[in-house]
């Protein structure tokens, strides 16, 4: 199975924002993720929903922050595409009337339940700034001044979990 990779691909592309000077089109972050600009742009009319960036269309045009890194979280931006499945394990419906399965699955409800709402918390509490300041800390450490990421030779898809 697939891992979602929208969150983590969406924060990576929102850090970069922040670093780049004027607007960043849908080509360009596409080249970076090294995907389809219409995945892109599906995944950026999320963020734009919900009051993250802004996109200008026209010659000069494309994505920029709407809103300071710091008043955004990683919960902001989980929401923001598309709120995915925090977990792939899942309930057994086969069989409601079987006891057993009503035990395990009280179990695992129980178990899911918690696990979510502290990675929930855990996701509300870390902003955007807070990974860019994460970045600029590893970026001194190696004494880098050039591009923040190497070049990504093979395809990333941002697309949402398979079955």
């Amino acid at each position: 199975m697939r891992s979602d990779s929208r969150l983590s691909r969406m924060l990576h592309v929102l850090i970069h924002m922040n670093r780049h000077d004027g607007p960043m089109t849908s080509d360009a972050i596409a080249a970076m993720l090294s995907t389809n600009p219409v995945v892109v742009r599906r995944t950026m009319a999320g963020l734009r929903e919900a009051g993250h960036v802004r996109s200008e269309k026209g010659h000069g045009g494309g994505w920029t922050l709407a809103r300071p890194l710091a008043d955004i979280t990683l919960l902001d931006v989980h929401r923001a595409v598309g709120d995915p499945a925090i977990f792939a394990i899942g309930l057994a419906h086969d069989n409601p009337d079987c006891l057993v399965e009503q035990a395990v699955d009280a179990a695992l409800a129980g178990a899911l339940a918690e696990a979510e709402a502290v990675l929930r918390a855990r996701l509300a509490a870390v902003t955007l700034q807070d990974l860019a300041q994460d970045f600029e800390r590893r970026l001194a450490d190696i004494g880098l001044a050039g591009p923040a990421c190497p070049v990504e030779t093979s395809p990333v898809e941002i697309s949402p979990v398979e079955g």
